[in-house]
Parts: structure tokens; C-alpha cells; sequence
């Protein structure tokens, strides 16, 4: 009989067999289970009847087998492929089996239920891969790949986190800490010559900790628009009542999902609705018309419009085309496009009309003329809303998608390097004490990949993690 991984043989607070769908909750066709631990093998083999009458306590590594998940008293369950890995050459380090099945709910508890019964426990968030982090199958920058891999909402995004997941920040991380433990070596071989004055090795310190220190800097200036890069752009759609806002808004989704009517003010909050476009996730918004009214109600969604105008990475101000603007609603455009000029592309509506009016000189911009009866100018507008994403998302380019722990740990061992440049490396030097701030900023480095990091702080990661991952 063939074993599994002894208990102990690899790193892990809890080798327990655990269970969890992998796959999206919801009616399908196909499901995934996965089910990883010291006695993983065992506990499906009190829940498994393969075809051939086969034992997968008994089978190779790496096979598939068709069979049934059978109850207690040999019910079929499903008819399912048990797909059997064995330890170490699994995702978790760890025996694991996974389950394809039928993606039926109710089925899912039920196969889920039986194995809980035949030993295994549910899965906490992030408890696979927690335990790959464990084992040492992945670091932590890698783990947190994978979380970032499924949220991404752009093909930036999915690329750099494929990328960091095979180990580019990984690798970009540990030469950074080389080079520290480099300066730190340096400073200790100066110990040793503290008595010989014309032994000295302070230059060598300071280009190992300058050379890290511009590194960092300009990894550093790419992450305040990195949130577009992984969750896409948002794009208001403001103007004044009756503007034709939500009748665009329908266009550009190609659906019906804004009430549209004659009645001015019939938007009274914002609607949000998203698609997919050349490789990046638009959320589109819609918004309450801006004018001077009484109405409560219509007043709080004014506010929210100009909220959107404020939160947005790109704002389509519609203009009605039909309509002069003048008076308060053309003082409001203009305060618009004073604040927000940036990010401004103007549409002018409603160009089907028979009569057009031009935008006020103060309004000194390219516009955009849409009809969002016949689709004239809509692909105009596509292209210029494409080319301002593409300009958007050239701005926030940068090597790496930093999440906010990485990016803090940066922020920390920046700070840390600043003041061993200006008030460590200043002679006469204390190399003891320079030692000592050496030493915390290679601590530091070694919190981004994991090396070094608390129980609770690993597990505050995890947990952000979904079930089943």
C-alpha cells in the first residue's frame, strides 16, 4: 500500500484534511473540490467507489479515476473524476485530492457534508494557500498573487500578477535584500579594523544602501495609480437634467438598464453598471441631473453627482445639443471643467436634433457630438474614452502591482534607509549602531516575501483570501 505524506514532514500548525469548492458558487455545469491534508487520501477513499474498483489509497500520484462520491450506506451521490495528487508535488505541499462534479448546490453541500463526516474539516479563507506559503511551495508575495490574479480587472493587472506569481517581485525583493546584507557585511568586516583607520569601508556601505534606496524610490511613484490598474477605470456620466445622460448611458452598455423619460430629474441616484473593453473594466455611472431645485431627494442625488465628478478617473460631461446653455446650469458646467478639466471629455447630445447649439467660449474643449437615437458619434466617443484609458493606464505603469502591506513594508525600509544615509553614514561613524539599523531594514525586506513575519500578521493576509484558494 502506498503512503501518503507523513505527519511533520513539512512546516504547518494543522495537517488536517480540509475541504472547499474552488470553483464560483451558483448552478453550472462542472465544479471543483479540493480536498488537502495528511489523511486527504484516506478520508475521500471512505467517500469514493471508482469504476474499476481501484482503492486511491493505492494508486499513483498524479491520476485521474472515474468513479462516484457514494453516502454512507453506498448511495450515489454524483457521478464524478477524483483527480489524485500526492505529496510533495502538490499546490499545497500536502496530499490532495480534487473532485470534479456536477455544479448543483445542493449536491456540493451534500458531497461536502459526506466528507466532513468521513474526517475532513471546511476550509478557512486562503487555507490552501496558506498552507502552500507554509510548506514552502510559494512566498508571500506569491501567495498574495494568486489573491490579486483572481480580482483583476485589467490585462495589466492579470499580467503583472501572472509575473509576480512566477516570481518577478520575489526575485526583485531578494536582490534588494542581498544588497542590504552586502552594506551589513561591509559593516561588520569595519568592526574588525576599528583600530586601523586606513581600513574603511563606508563607501562600499553607502553605495549598497543608496543603490537600494533609489530602487525602492521609484517602485514607490507608480502606486498611487495603481488602483485603476487592478480594478479598472470609473467613468462618470454628468450634465444637466434632460441632458440625454441616462439615454447615453444605455448606449454605451448596449442596454436597456436607466429609466429614460421626458420628465427632468427622473435620475434621482446613481446607477452603476460595468463592461468590458479592450482589456479594462469599465464602471460606468450614472448620475442625477445638476440644476437648482426644492426637492430633498433630487437635491441629495445632486450631491452625488458631484461626489461621482470628484471620484471618478474620467467624467462625460454631456451637453444638450438642442438646448442653449446659459444662466446657473451653464455657471455649474463651467466650475466642472475648471476643477476637473484633466479629466473632461465633452459630449455634446442629442445632434439628431434640427437645430444645434455651439458650447459657451468659457467651455474651451474638444467635443464629442452623440445622438443616442441613431448611434451617430458613439464610436467617436468610444475611441476618445479608449485613448484617455490608455494614457491613464500609461501613467500608472510600473514594474509591480503593489498591494498596501508591500507597499507599507516599502514606505517603512524607504524611511529606514533615509535615516541611515544622513545620520548613520556620517563620519565619524558608529559602526555598531549602523549595524543595528543594517540589521532592522534586512528585517524589514524579509516581511515582504515572508521570511520574517508574526502569526496574526500572516493570518490578517489570508483572510483576505476567498474560500476554496
Amino acid at each position: 500500500m502506498r503512503q501518503g505524506i507523513k505527519k511533520g514532514q513539512f512546516l504547518g500548525t494543522d495537517e488536517t484534511a480540509v475541504v472547499a469548492q474552488c470553483t464560483p458558487q451558483g448552478a453550472g455545469a462542472i465544479a471543483l473540490l479540493r480536498i488537502s491534508g495528511h489523511d486527504a487520501i484516506s478520508v475521500v477513499q471512505r467517500a469514493a467507489k471508482i469504476a474499476d474498483k481501484t482503492l486511491l489509497i493505492d494508486a499513483s500520484s498524479h491520476t485521474i479515476h472515474y468513479g462516484w462520491v457514494v453516502d454512507a450506506d453506498g448511495t450515489h451521490l454524483d457521478q464524478v473524476l477524483f483527480l489524485l495528487m500526492r505529496a510533495p508535488r502538490t499546490f499545497t505541499g500536502q496530499d490532495t485530492v480534487e473532485i470534479t462534479c456536477h455544479n448543483n448546490p445542493f449536491l456540493i453541500e451534500r458531497i461536502v457534508a459526506r466528507l466532513i463526516a468521513c474526517g475532513a474539516r471546511s476550509a478557512q479563507e486562503g487555507e490552501f494557500s496558506k498552507r502552500a506559503f507554509l510548506n514552502k511551495k510559494i512566498d508571500l508575495v506569491q501567495a498574495e498573487a494568486i489573491n490579486e490574479l483572481i480580482r483583476a480587472n485589467t490585462q495589466i493587472a492579470l499580467k503583472k500578477s501572472l509575473a509576480q506569481l512566477s516570481g518577478s517581485l520575489s526575485s526583485w525583493v531578494t536582490n534588494l535584500e542581498k544588497d542590504i546584507i552586502k552594506a551589513l557585511a561591509f559593516c561588520q568586516a569595519s568592526l574588525e579594523f576599528l583600530d586601523d583607520e586606513s581600513v574603511t569601508f563606508a563607501q562600499e556601505i553607502r553605495n549598497f544602501v543608496v543603490a537600494v534606496h533609489k530602487k525602492i524610490t521609484t517602485i514607490r511613484v507608480g502606486f498611487e495609480g495603481q488602483q485603476q490598474v487592478r480594478e479598472g477605470v470609473r467613468i462618470a456620466i454628468v450634465g444637466a437634467v434632460n441632458a440625454g445622460k441616462s439615454s447615453l448611458f444605455n448606449r454605451l452598455l448596449a442596454k436597456e438598464r436607466a429609466i429614460v423619460t421626458s420628465v427632468a430629474g427622473t435620475t434621482r441616484d446613481t446607477i452603476e453598471a460595468g463592461l468590458n473593453r479592450s482589456g479594462v473594466f469599465w464602471t460606468l455611472v450614472d448620475t442625477a441631473g445638476v440644476r437648482v431645485t426644492d426637492d430633498i431627494i433630487e437635491q441629495r442625488g445632486i450631491e452625488r453627482s458631484f461626489a461621482e465628478a470628484a471620484r471618478a478617473d474620467l467624467i462625460v460631461l454631456v451637453v444638450d445639443g438642442a438646448k442653449k446653455l446659459s444662466g446657473s446650469i451653464k455657471e455649474v458646467y463651467c466650475d466642472l471643467f475648471t476643477n476637473y478639466s484633466h479629466k473632461i471629455i465633452f459630449v455634446r447630445s442629442k445632434v439628431d436634433s434640427d437645430q444645434l447649439f455651439e458650447l459657451p467660449e468659457e467651455l474651451d474643449s474638444k467635443v464629442v457630438d452623440v445622438s443616442s437615437i441613431n448611434g451617430q458619434g458613439l464610436n467617436d466617443l468610444l475611441d476618445c474614452l479608449d485613448l484617455s484609458i490608455s494614457k491613464l493606464m500609461e501613467s500608472c505603469e510600473s514594474p509591480f502591482l503593489l498591494n498596501k502591506r508591500q507597499m507599507e513594508l516599502l514606505d517603512t525600509l524607504d524611511g529606514q534607509l533615509e535615516s541611515i544615509l544622513q545620520e548613520h553614514l556620517q563620519e565619524p561613524i558608529q559602526y555598531e549602531l549602523l549595524s543595528y539599523h543594517l540589521q532592522d531594514a534586512a528585517q524589514t525586506i524579509a516581511q515582504v516575501t515572508g521570511r520574517s513575519i508574526s502569526e496574526a500578521g500572516m493570518d490578517a493576509i489570508f483572510k483576505e483570501f476567498c474560500i476554496g484558494k
